[in-house]
């Protein structure tokens, strides 16, 4: 592939920028296989690969900081475990998939730009209900895409006062992992398979991730990198919804 290089450049980047806030990545691993015009049917198996392995080391230390809500986590991933296998097991048409994965990166530019960057004062228990319907929601959107929903839990934790903004970071991040690993079963089971360069993308990933979700957990706030980010995810936006 032209330019791989620049890619493998960037990739351990966004994997940095998405740990320190408790995410796998997979909205920026997707952006960037689209701005590269890699094949959907690897984008989605790929990010969810990346996803399992920097989302874990996310969670590592999230929850090595005392941030993590288990009453939290379990209300929502009872119901987005089965939803995310769903989804990975259902194959859509790539132009209709880019135009989901443009909307999905939505989430993903206003969450690097702070947007849903403010704690919140007064935590409020989560209603059972809320977390089968969001988990569900949100699971079933993981398989499809490709993605571990992240982008999307923690803006909806930090709106609704679930939880304080490195409780939402830890949550996610399990979250995300466990989304990742039922949607990619869902999507092997159909016979799609992984190749050794998604595994060489891993350790290139793992070396940005390492440090991102390290810093992140203790009081990394770089905001100017993120803004780098946010102008790349646009890009790729453009790109998804002209093609």
């Amino acid at each position: 592939m032209e330019n791989m290089y620049i890619f493998l450049l960037i990739l351990p980047v966004i994997s940095f920028l998405y740990s320190s806030v408790g995410h796998g990545g997979a909205s920026g691993y997707l952006a960037l296989m689209a701005l590269f015009s890699f094949a959907p049917e690897t984008m989605k198996p790929t990010a969810l690969l990346l996803n399992l392995f920097v989302a874990g080391i996310s969670f590592f230390y999230y929850y090595k900081g005392g941030f993590f809500n288990k009453n939290l986590f379990m209300s929502l991933a009872i119901s987005s475990i089965p939803f995310a296998f769903l989804g990975g097991t259902i194959e859509i048409d790539a132009s209709i998939y880019k135009k989901i994965l443009a909307v999905l990166l939505v989430f993903a530019i206003l969450k690097m730009m702070n947007v849903f960057g403010k704690e919140v004062h007064t935590v409020q228990k989560i209603k059972l209900w809320q977390g089968l319907l969001i988990g569900g929601i949100i699971g079933f959107l993981s398989g499809l895409i490709g993605i571990g929903g992240g982008i999307i839990l923690t803006p909806i934790i930090l709106l609704l006062h679930w939880g304080q903004m490195k409780e939402a970071a830890a949550v996610s991040a399990l979250f995300i992992w466990v989304n990742s690993a039922s949607g990619l079963i869902g999507q092997l089971s159909t016979g799609i398979s992984l190749s050794w360069e998604s595994f060489m993308l891993v350790a290139i990933a793992l070396i940005g991730g390492f440090f991102g979700a390290y810093l992140g957990s203790k009081k990394l706030n770089n905001q100017r990198l993120r803004y780098i980010l946010a102008v790349v995810l646009v890009i790729a936006c453009i790109k998804l919804f002209s093609t």
